[in-house]
């Protein structure tokens, strides 16, 4: 088995807080990242395809096709955006890092999927929200 990552950037800005709980547990559970003005991250992806190379090209996945799909998917919806309020396929969702990680995977999975090799597949999501927290979403097969 071979993994190939990508890596790329946005910045964007979110709230955390569950509507379902009081402003008081809010605070309390979120703490600043529960700020009603909202606030930022320079968030860093990284997506990595698993599996056998191409014959023919000896590619895992054309990493240009990955780097078109992230684009696609991650940067054109969520650069310099409110997650909260901007992004229609997270509206709903408390965009802590562990969830945006999914639902990325999520969002790529069959445009990537589609354009990996034969026993390739998207195998993980990491995301860091700063240089010292990240989050990563790997679903068993």
């Amino acid at each position: 088995m071979i993994y190939v990552t990508r890596k790329a950037h946005f910045n964007a800005s979110h709230r955390l807080h569950n509507p379902d709980k009081s402003d008081d547990w809010n605070l309390k559970t979120f703490g600043k990242c529960n700020n009603p003005n909202w606030h930022g991250h320079n968030y860093v992806i990284e997506v990595t395809v698993a599996g056998t190379p191409d014959p023919d090209t000896g590619y895992v996945i054309d990493l240009g096709l990955l780097k078109r799909i992230i684009k696609k998917h991650i940067i054109d919806p969520c650069d310099h955006k409110n997650l909260n309020l901007e992004v229609p396929y997270l509206k709903g969702v408390i965009p802590s890092t562990e969830n945006l990680c999914k639902v990325f995977f999520e969002q790529m999975k069959s445009d990537v999927d589609e354009v990996a090799s034969s026993n390739s597949k998207l195998y993980s999501v990491r995301l860091y929200e700063t240089e010292r927290n990240f989050a990563e979403y790997c679903p068993k097969s």
